[in-house]
């Protein structure tokens, strides 16, 4: 197995696949992070539940696998995406079901933690029956998967990501107030929803992986990964819950646009904390299949972070801060010099007019680069010398925002870009022999300040 390109700081396994990252969790003191895992190849299939834990967000220890399909059972096919709650107690998995029987729907299914009282959560219980066999029978649903669970006003409901026959997405709601008994109540929204329409157009068929981030004020963010028969990118939507006679709750949407706008970004999930909402998403390998196959691991999941709405309703996201505890004590760098780059770092730059960052220079002298432009109001991530796979290209990415602060997180071959707290780019960049890693700043105004992420230690 090659680790050529592997990130070391965040979440995944040692080695084969990892896709959706499932059920982030906050018990007896430490954070567990579930994800989609093929523990036998670095390919899409056979899907388990690997997992993770921290007592910091920053530093992770991996363990054995929590949730293994079971023959006969409604699972057989593989233990999909979904969420873990604390059902009186015991933390419990809701996760979607595939049995070998099934048609591309799935099943809604739970699994207790063996020993609640065992802080690192390492074994669980799979329930042989599931709490909702499939779809209501009277939606024409031709996607049915990954349920979310969340609290408001005092009741337990749940989220499943849906698409209709027709071609329409929605996000469907369940009571379940009572974890073993689930009720149908409704369709929250779906694409014919004009805010939700206007925002998505119709990228998707099937919403994916609904995930709902609650502001103290009452406000919401919906988020939906945007399905279309392949995996393609996210959305969000603000809004707030609100009163249904017909549906018990519905989601008002005000706003929305896409959520990473980089094109290595996927099925985000949420933890809601009390006073702020973390989020996790997928980064696939955007490389050839043998390279993959060469390599022996495929996937990784985003460094954590907290998603929350300004005043104006208006998205913020950033890094979480206990990030910080991966820095080096000193920066490696504190000026706009030519200095080289370590293989993982956390760069802070500032400007008040335009300046561009290079990060990476090719042996035939093409550069990867982020330009800010507080006067155009943008941020331009370019990385075209550096062709990825995949439908979606690599041409420049611009994101629209003031242009005036840049967080850049890389971790092997996994860059993370954060604009303004407002906007954020997730993409897949390999090195290359004769690449050389190199930062240089041009422009009078720039602020530059960056730290080397220190090894891991274990928690």
């Amino acid at each position: 197995m090659s680790l050529a390109h592997a990130p070391r700081f965040r979440v995944r396994p040692p080695a084969h696949w990892v896709n959706d990252p499932n059920g982030p969790f906050l018990w007896r003191g430490r954070y567990h992070l579930f994800y989609q895992h093929n523990p036998e190849a670095p390919v899409h299939g056979d899907i388990h539940w690997g997992h993770a834990s921290s007592a910091d967000l920053a530093h992770w220890t991996p363990h054995p696998v929590a949730l293994t399909p079971v023959p006969g059972g409604p699972d057989e096919a593989g233990c999909w995406s979904g969420c873990v709650v604390d059902d009186g107690g015991v933390p419990t998995a809701v996760y979607t079901g595939i049995d070998r029987h099934h048609t591309g729907l799935g099943s809604i299914c739970l699994a207790r933690a063996a020993d609640p009282d065992d802080a690192t959560l390492t074994e669980w219980e799979t329930l042989a029956e599931p709490v909702v066999a499939g779809p209501p029978e009277d939606l024409d649903v031709v996607m049915f998967r990954d349920p979310f669970v969340f609290r408001h006003a005092g009741r337990r409901w749940a989220l499943v990501g849906a698409g209709h026959a027709d071609g329409t997405p929605s996000v469907l709601l369940y009571d379940c107030d009572d974890l073993s008994t689930w009720r149908f109540a409704g369709v929250l929204l779906d694409g014919n929803d004009p805010v939700a329409a206007d925002a998505f157009g119709d990228k998707a068929v099937g919403w994916e992986c609904p995930q709902l981030a609650l502001m103290p004020d009452g406000r919401a963010v919906l988020v939906v990964s945007l399905w279309d028969g392949d995996p393609c990118t996210t959305g969000y939507l603000t809004g707030r819950l609100v009163q249904s006679e017909e549906r018990g709750l519905a989601f008002a949407a005000v706003a929305g646009d896409r959520l990473d706008h980089g094109r290595d970004f996927y099925a985000p999930a949420v933890l809601q904390e009390a006073d702020r909402a973390l989020m996790w998403g997928w980064s696939w390998e955007a490389r050839e299949p043998a390279e993959v196959e060469r390599a022996g691991w495929a996937g990784v999941l985003s460094a954590p972070r907290v998603v929350g709405l300004a005043e104006d309703g208006s998205l913020r996201v950033s890094p979480a801060p206990e990030l910080a505890l991966l820095r080096a004590p000193r920066p490696f760098v504190t000026a706009a010099d030519r200095v080289p780059l370590p293989e993982a770092y956390d760069l802070e730059v500032t400007a008040s007019t335009p300046v561009t960052v290079s990060l990476l220079r090719s042996a035939a002298g093409e550069e990867l680069t982020v330009l800010l432009d507080p006067d155009a109001g943008t941020v331009t991530l370019d990385r075209s010398a550096w062709p990825r796979v995949g439908r979606e290209g690599s041409a420049p990415l611009v994101l629209r925002t003031p242009g005036r602060a840049l967080r850049v997180l890389v971790d092997g071959s996994l860059l993370e870009l954060f604009a303004d707290d407002r906007v954020m780019a997730t993409e897949r960049v390999y090195r290359r022999d004769g690449d050389l890693p190199e930062l240089t700043v041009t422009g009078e105004s720039a602020t530059v300040t960056g730290w080397e992420l220190v090894p891991p230690a274990r928690s």
